[in-house]
């Protein structure tokens, strides 16, 4: 039985080096081949369509639909005037758009596969593609609920900008807060998850196909964690750790709806006390942990083999 050791544990510049290889044999293992000019990825397209191509919709619209395209991108309405799927909803959509925003300034910062020069420049690549997917992901939840008319809003000019610099700052500044905004998808993915069977409990099919879509999701992010983890060192690791609480709050107090439907006090707690034996099993054995945070038979690079 594979056991592991906190996402802040110690880990020596070989090791890095080393999970950073594992890593992107994972990746291009499981997405696919890039297609750079669509931002996608063959494996994860064929996995969409392949849902898509056996469409499931909920039994029912939501009770009031415009109360939510009054509020996805932005809260309008008394938040305790929402029912609990709409107040989901419009809080996966907010969340979904901070990722849409932030990658796609980041994948105009970042060169081609092409024209790549050093392996972490092919991860960051591998990795933009796979959150585009993610927002693909993303708009067929939507779908599956009857909302066919939601688009993705770009935000405003201040948050454009500084979307668009934080790609181009220097590592010791942008790996901590961007190894922590993947850490807070991974716990926030796995409440959701969780509190699906409570508030689509009158939508069986409805929800096995939203925890499908959420699953593809929340194996990427899952090894995106550890991926970010790898770019930081000992300081790095220190920094990141006093991060998480202040950039949880500031995260989560944008999304008003998140504090309606989560304990964000205990995404904070499961940021700081991160393992992967927060998540399932096999969830965590079709995703990549790095080796420095394994224990047991399957530690060190086999963990990255375990894909079904």
């Amino acid at each position: 039985m594979t056991t592991y050791r906190s996402i802040f544990t110690r880990s020596t510049a070989a090791e890095r080096e080393k999970n950073f290889r594992a890593y992107f044999e994972f990746s291009r293992r499981q997405s696919g081949e890039l297609i750079e000019a669509d931002k996608d990825l063959v494996t994860k397209r064929e996995r969409l369509r392949a849902m898509q191509n056996v469409p499931i919709r909920s039994r029912r619209p939501l009770s009031d639909p415009d109360a939510f395209y009054r509020n996805y991108v932005s809260l309008r309405d008394p938040p305790d005037s929402l029912d609990r799927k709409t107040l989901l909803l419009t809080c996966i959509y907010k969340f979904a758009r901070h990722e849409w925003v932030g990658i796609i300034g980041a994948w105009d910062a970042t060169p081609s596969l092409a024209d790549s020069k050093n392996l972490t420049d092919k991860i960051s690549r591998y990795h933009l593609a796979e959150e585009f997917c993610h927002i693909r992901l993303f708009h067929e939840m939507f779908r599956t609920m009857q909302l066919d008319r939601v688009e993705w809003v770009p935000p405003g000019p201040v948050m454009q900008l500084v979307y668009r610099f934080f790609p181009d700052l220097p590592g010791f500044l942008l790996d901590a807060p961007a190894f922590v905004t993947e850490l807070m998808g991974a716990v926030f993915y796995r409440h959701l998850d969780r509190a699906l069977d409570d508030i689509l409990a009158d939508e069986p099919e409805a929800r096995r196909r939203l925890r499908a879509l959420l699953r593809e999701i929340a194996i990427d992010e899952i090894a995106h964690v550890g991926q970010r983890r790898n770019f930081l060192g000992p300081v790095g690791v220190v920094y990141a750790r006093l991060l998480v609480v202040p950039l949880f709050r500031v995260f989560f107090h944008d999304i008003p709806e998140s504090r309606l439907l989560f304990d964000v006090d205990q995404m904070i707690r499961d940021g700081l006390d991160f393992d992967y034996g927060l998540f399932a099993s096999d969830l965590v054995e079709q995703s990549w942990v790095p080796s420095y945070c394994c224990t047991g038979p399957f530690s060190g690079a086999a963990v990255s083999s375990l894909v079904r």
